[in-house]
């Protein structure tokens, strides 16, 4: 079974500087650590910050199983594999055993309370 299938790059556009693109790392380089370097001694006004509204944290609700199929089950099964290597279709046959479907939602649970 292929696992990955070849897919087309996307058009990408170089980062240019000065009106010349960054083909090379050196010019890269070069460009970042320029623009970055601008605002180095700029003075920074941190008051700005006072004036956002003070909103209160709200916690997260858990994953009920039914949220998760319905989200699940709205993805294509022809899309290409992700890091993991598994395609929606693949995550699909997982949440069918419902033991699986309870660790997954333990670990998005988890995540989401730690920040990831």
């Amino acid at each position: 079974m292929n696992w990955v299938k070849k897919r087309k790059l996307l058009p990408t556009e170089a980062i240019t500087h000065l009106g010349r693109p960054c083909l090379t790392p050196e010019s890269l380089w070069t460009a970042l650590h320029s623009i970055f370097n601008t605002a180095l001694h700029h003075p920074i006004n941190l008051n700005i910050l006072d004036e956002l509204a003070h909103k209160p944290c709200h916690s997260w609700n858990s994953f009920s199983k039914f949220e998760f199929k319905s989200a699940i089950e709205k993805c294509t099964n022809t899309s290409a594999p992700g890091p993991d290597k598994l395609t929606w279709q693949h995550w699909k046959l997982i949440i069918k055993d419902d033991m699986c479907l309870s660790k997954i939602i333990n670990i998005a649970d988890a995540c989401i309370s730690l920040s990831y």
